[in-house]
Order: structure tokens, then sequence, then C-alpha cells
């Protein structure tokens, strides 16, 4: 099997079809998991809001996967990915919630409880609500999902850039076109995220790193919709995040990092003197309606797994399990039907249609 892109999507089917007996190799255009994945803050919100209705159960059912996802990653690449589970404040306007119905994992916290729960958060005029979900690291999640792969015996090849990928009509493999050669195998999953081609295009994200004066500021996950902060068990707390509609430009403004870290001290003053660690930009794989692309294409033995926009972290377990189904041969497993790519036939959803 091959697996076009080396994101946390690419890198975790792989080891799901690698503990299925099939060998793998991971082509990627770059540094493997530099992309989409470093644009993510972790959160594994599958409540959210603002997560489309038709995603929702699939969401849920993907952070239901998720403990035994990292307990297996973190055994097998004997390194920590900072999952913690202690839940999330969200903070909502009133304009926000009229006429929106809010989950019902989403409980209000009365003044006194905010307080016991941050004391260093001032939500103001905001209505607050908890939500058990969790968070994770997703650059100590991509480190450990490499070491992982190399611990099972994956090929994970950087600075391989597909080119075209095809079924060939004298057998039964597919072709993989690369800048460093031809490759073959008896399926191929294309998880080059905002690089798969049309309909899916990039969808940027710029985030810092806040290092505070002192440790332990927050505890829980901020999410103020037009901010939010993730802390992490080291002390910094990141801040995210924009979504840009700039094609591939991955440029970090300035001014961009100074309005993030402005609205994070706006609701967490002490954050007003934090230092800045790092701030960076990365670009989503974003789709027209917003839902992942998972399922066959037309040409024999191709398949495509991309489009995840915010949610390619929360997602990748059950993508992961979904698609290796798929390359074997075997049922999803889910429902899939909303994510088909047939839903964008006439954008041509990207290279795989070729055939020679």
């Amino acid at each position: 099997m091959i697996i076009a892109g080396a994101g946390i999507i690419g890198v975790s089917i792989a080891l799901e079809l690698r503990e299925r007996g099939s060998r793998v190799l991971v082509l990627d255009r770059g540094e493997p998991g530099q992309e989409a994945s470093s644009a993510a803050a972790g959160m594994l919100a599958p409540s959210d809001p603002e997560t489309p209705a038709g995603l929702r159960s699939l969401a849920v059912a993907s952070a239901q996967l998720y403990p035994a996802y990292v307990e297996r990653l973190e055994s097998l690449s004997q390194t920590q990915v900072d999952f913690r589970r202690r839940g999330t404040i969200a903070l909502l306007e009133g304009s926000f919630l009229d006429g929106q119905e809010l989950p019902l994992e989403y409980r209000q916290l009365a003044p006194a409880e905010i307080q016991n729960l941050e004391p260093a958060l001032q939500a103001g005029e905001r209505q607050a609500f908890f939500v058990q979900d969790d968070s994770v690291d997703p650059a100590l999640l991509m480190q450990a999902a490499l070491l992982a792969a190399s611990t099972a015996g994956i090929e994970v090849r950087g600075h391989s850039n597909v080119q075209a990928i095809r079924a060939r009509s004298s057998s039964n493999d597919v072709e993989i076109v690369t800048n460093a050669g031809r490759f073959a195998a008896p399926a191929v999953v294309d998880c080059r995220g905002a690089w798969a081609g049309p309909p899916v295009k990039p969808r940027k994200g710029q985030l810092l790193y806040l290092q505070p004066q002192r440790g332990g500021l927050l505890e829980h996950v901020i999410n103020a919709f037009d901010v939010y902060m993730v802390p992490r068990s080291s002390g910094k707390i990141l801040v995210g995040a924009t979504v840009e509609d700039v094609g591939f430009d991955k440029t970090v403004e300035a001014a961009t990092i100074d309005r993030l870290h402005r609205a994070a001290a706006a609701l967490v003053p002490e954050l007003g003197s934090a230092t800045v660690a790092a701030a960076w930009a990365g670009l989503r794989p974003g789709s027209p309606d917003d839902l992942p692309i998972l399922g066959p294409v037309e040409a024999r033995g191709c398949f495509i797994a991309t489009g995840h926009f915010r949610n390619g972290i929360l997602l990748a377990p059950v993508t992961a399990k979904i698609m290796a189904n798929l390359a074997l041969g075997q049922p999803a497993g889910w429902d899939i039907s909303a994510f088909s790519p047939a839903r964008f036939a006439a954008s041509h959803v990207n290279s795989l249609r070729n055939s020679d």
C-alpha cells in the first residue's frame, strides 16, 4: 500500500494498515508532518457548535477512539503526546446564542463555578459553559506518529512530490509518479491535504505560543470562538487561530499575532505580560461544504482522505480505520455517504482520476 501525504491523517492510516499486516510506503512532498498538522491547536471537540451537523456523529466516534489511539502511539514511540482530559470552558456572547441550540454536553456555569475552575479567567458579559472535551499537542502527536511508523517498519519518504496517481490498464496495480521516481501498489490513499487538488483548497491558520510568568495559569481549554487558548503541560498556552483564504501563503503577520495576543489577554489579563514564545502558520485542507472527502474515486484501487479542515487531529483515529477498511476491500465501518468524493464529481477531484 502507498499513502500520499505524511500528515497525521496519512501516517495514522499507514499505522492502521501496518497493524493489519500490510506493507506500507508513505510519500510526502516536503518534511513529513509539517503542514496541516502544524496548523492545529489540538482541541478534540466533537460537540463544538461550529462543527457541521453532518460531521458530528463521526467526530464523536473518533473522540471515543482517542484514548486507545494515544495509548498505541505512545507505546510504539515511547514518547508522550500531552493528551489532557481536563475539559473546555466555552465562552459565548448573546449574539451567538440567539437562535442557537447548544449541544446537550454543554453545561452552563455560574460565576462562582467559573472562578473556582479558572481563577485567572475574566468572562465578562459572556455566558460560560463546561464541556468534557479533551486536548492533545499536535506537534508531539505528529512526532509520536512518525516514530511509531518507524518502529512498525513503515517507510516514510520526504521530498517525494506526488505528480500523478493512476490505475494501470495492464495490471491491477496503481502507479504513483513522483519527482523521485515511480512506484506501484495494489492501492493508494491520497492524503495530500491542501495539495490534493480541486475542490480542496488551503485555509491558512496563524497561531502563537505564550509563556506566562507563572505556571499553571490555565487548566482548561478556553474557547471564546473569536479566540481560543489551549494550555499545555509544559506551562505554555497556545492561542489561535485565524481562518484565511489566501492560497498557499504561510506568512506570519505581526499584526495578526498581536491581535490574537490581545484577545487572549482580554479574557486572561495575566497573558498580557506573557512572552510570545513562538508564532507560525499552517495550511488546513478545506472543502466547499467544510466536510471531509473520504472514499474511493473513479480510478481502480485509488482512494482519497482529505478536506478535514479544522478537525484533522480529532478525526485521525476514525479516518485511519475507515480508509484501511476500504483499501483492504472491506466495508467502511461507518456511514461515510455524506463525505463521498462523488459529491464533487464535476470538480474532477484531483489527479486520482487519471488512468493510463
